[in-house]
């Protein structure tokens, strides 16, 4: 028997071709997720640098409205996202600042913290899938190994013929099911490291600029305040000259 795939898959039991097929489907899952994941990130990298360059310049007090409004037009970008929670939770915080004991500041900081824990699951999906074929995948392909040696030699003996051209070919047959099971496994392991470093540089910038961005609203924050104090011992001083 020569090694011809076709050949080797037709004379497969049933078992060992159950193995093959989960085998292939866990190969076309951690593919989808690698190819999905690169897509998506890479697209949110883009979104995110033109709207840096676009509103990079305009992040001040007076400009929080147009900010919002130019990060709603980059939806798939994560710093875009950030940036217009952040700003948005700070204006309703500033809003409604007599019905809450907290400040506005850490108010903001607060919901920042909870929204970077949710990008970062976001970022991360998916990546659970790539982990379980890498490390489960070499398994079942050993499974389908076992299996196939098991139906070789039950075939062997239900035949009453040995010799090693048929021994030979059964285990070939098995083997296949180990390949398979490291070819799948192999690059859903590289493509797991891949997206791990790729995604941990990006959480590394998105804490970054929510650090920033929260450097930013303190500094409102104190500018508002003083403006309030300014405005209240200018008024008492009025008063005073009144009176």
């Amino acid at each position: 028997m020569g090694l011809s795939f076709t050949e080797l898959w037709t004379h497969m039991g049933w078992p060992a071709i159950t193995v093959a097929v989960v085998l292939l489907v866990m190969g076309l899952a951690s593919l989808t997720v690698f190819i999905e994941r690169n897509v998506t990130l890479r697209r949110s990298r883009k979104a995110s640098q033109r709207f840096a360059a676009e509103s990079g310049s305009h992040l001040r007090a007076d400009m929080i409205d147009e900010v919002i409004e130019e990060a709603g037009k980059y939806e798939h970008g994560y710093l875009p996202r950030l940036v217009k929670m952040g700003l948005s939770t700070y204006k309703h915080a500033c809003e409604t600042a007599d019905v809450s004991a907290l400040p506005p500041a850490e108010r903001t900081r607060r919901h920042m913290e909870r929204y970077l824990e949710d990008l970062g699951a976001d970022l991360r999906r998916g990546l659970s899938v790539l982990a379980s074929v890498g490390s489960v995948a070499p398994f079942v392909g050993l499974l389908g190994t076992v299996l196939g040696i098991i139906t070789a030699f039950q075939g062997i003996a239900s035949s009453g013929s040995g010799g090693l051209s048929a021994v030979s070919a059964g285990i070939s047959e098995a083997l296949i099911e180990t390949a398979l099971g490291l070819a799948v496994a192999i690059p859903a392991v590289l493509a797991f490291n891949y997206l791990t470093t790729m995604i941990t540089r990006d959480e590394t910038g998105l804490n970054s600029v929510a650090g920033e961005l929260l450097d930013s609203i303190e500094g409102w924050a104190e500018d508002e305040v003083h403006a309030r104090e300014g405005k209240a011992h200018g008024t008492n001083t009025q008063r005073e000259l009144v009176a």
